[in-house]
């Protein structure tokens, strides 16, 4: 028909969003949790400034309020 996909495409395109569950002979399975590098300085102030910020204020539920307050306050830490 004209306009449609041919069946080859939506094979392809199935094969792609496979997710392979098995490791090849030999090889330890990869953690997909890993992190692919070290977390930077900001992010692990940010994880220390994220409890005490909610410590402080427990009602609120904006993360762009603690991301503004955490980015302000790094901004006046000198290293």
């Amino acid at each position: 028909m004209k306009g449609s996909k041919s069946s080859g495409a939506t094979r392809k395109a199935d094969t792609k969003l496979d997710v392979k569950k098995t490791a090849a002979k030999g090889k330890a399975a990869k953690d997909p949790n890993k992190p692919k590098r070290p977390a930077s300085a900001f992010f692990v102030f940010m994880e220390d400034f994220r409890k005490q910020f909610k410590e402080d204020h427990p009602d609120n539920k904006s993360v762009a309020a603690v991301g503004k307050a955490g980015g302000a306050k790094w901004k006046l830490k000198l290293y």
